[in-house]
């Protein structure tokens, strides 16, 4: 069984007044500015702060309850909602999968409630439901001739999120399924190359695991321990940069600072007396170098989310985007958001989810099912989904 994210639901998360959103193996978000695209990624990287940092701390990242919580309607909502359903645990599947959810409420004193639930299966026909509400943890064995329940305090704060600072629990209470699921959550990844930091030369890596940063500035870093570690994947990688960009010939590093100290990327470039640093390459291909980094990832996060993947990116450069997408997608889920018309046009169906703003200022997401979307296109006779969003037959328009 794959492990995957099934699907989220949101509750009062900024614009997301209501979602539901399945997800499959590539998730392409497309809409105009201010339709919620940004918002849907925002909640797995709140998910990621959370066990990162703890709940509270993860709340004034972003201005405390109030900026977090859903501004339309009349009335302020009392609370946030987040769930998420998976197949991450050994004996979870799609029909039994593991469940997660996280609420959030406004006390009419003014102070916050937090009340966490986790539910997998544990071995056949038998599971477990664990539920923080306060400074009490509920564990509850289910079966189908009896459940078992137990409930003790436990020394956390009201705000403290449990799958951060839960005292481990015995693997017969579900102590190994709630690690799993808390490492998949903070693995999160929401991925945007800012290519002044790119541009700089990075630090040596240190080991033979070096991670991506979300914002690529070890870029250099990465690949250096990339063709290290896999040959193939190293030279795949720049056999795609040079199907993007003619002029590139290779990629090699230079030691500023000495070897072992720093490392920078240097191209190597047709009809070029000398060879071109990182630091004097284009903003188009600094953010090519960082997306390939992050699709050849040996060891890719449970969830990678990218705004705007296009940015800066000639259109030719899309076709080999969305293939790399796919093949990478076979390692982890991927949830884009775009405006690209062009990026549209090469993906099917089910992979595109159009996401609309109504006017009580809440998101529709998905706006229109992939049953629909499918029979707009038989209707249309096989017009590419980029031209049929552009034109307003999928709604959601730029």
């Amino acid at each position: 069984m794959e492990k995957r994210l099934i699907g989220v639901e949101v509750e009062n998360f900024r614009s997301l007044r209501k979602v539901s959103l399945p997800l499959r193996p590539l998730n392409v978000l497309v809409g105009p500015n201010g339709a919620g695209k940004t918002n849907v990624l925002e909640v797995f990287r709140f998910l990621a702060d959370v066990i990162r940092t703890d709940l509270q701390p993860a709340l004034d990242l972003r201005g405390g309850f109030g900026e977090v919580r859903f501004w339309g309607g009349e009335k302020p909502p009392s609370h946030i909602q987040i769930k998420l359903k998976a197949t991450w645990t050994t004996h979870s599947s799609r029909s039994a999968p593991d469940e997660y959810a996280l609420r959030v409420t406004r006390l009419r004193g003014g102070g916050l409630s937090r009340r966490e639930s986790f539910q997998f299966k544990r071995t056949q026909g038998r599971g477990r439901r664990i539920t923080i509400s306060g400074q009490k943890v509920s564990v509850v064995g289910i079966s189908k001739d009896r459940a078992e329940s137990t409930e003790r305090e436990i020394g956390i704060s009201a705000l403290s999120s449990g799958l951060s600072t839960l005292p481990r629990l015995s693997d017969d209470r579900g102590g190994t399924e709630v690690s799993t699921v808390a490492k998949r959550l903070a693995s999160f990844r929401v991925f945007d190359v800012r290519v002044d930091a790119a541009r700089r030369p990075s630090r040596f890596p240190r080991t033979d695991r070096e991670v991506l940063d979300d914002d690529a500035a070890n870029l250099a870093g990465f690949l250096l321990n990339l063709r290290s570690r896999d040959e193939g994947a190293w030279q795949r990688l720049v056999e795609d940069a040079m199907e993007v960009l003619p002029q590139l010939d290779d990629i090699d590093f230079d030691y500023p600072s000495g070897a072992a100290r720093e490392v920078v990327i240097v191209l190597h470039e047709r009809g070029l007396r000398r060879h071109t640093q990182i630091a004097d390459a284009s903003y188009g291909t600094i953010r090519l170098l960082g997306l390939l980094a992050l699709l050849y990832d040996p060891n890719p996060p449970a969830l990678t989310c990218v705004e705007e993947i296009d940015h800066g990116l000639h259109p030719q450069a899309l076709e080999l985007l969305v293939e790399r997408l796919r093949e990478a997608s076979d390692r982890t889920q991927f949830l884009i958001a775009t405006h690209s018309p062009a990026l549209a046009d090469r993906l099917e169906p089910e992979e595109l989810i159009v996401c609309e703003r109504r006017n009580d200022g809440s998101s529709a997401i998905p706006a229109v099912t992939v049953e629909e979307i499918d029979r707009i296109v038989t209707e249309s006779e096989g017009l590419p989904l980029g031209d049929l969003w552009f034109s307003g037959a999928l709604g959601g328009d730029l």
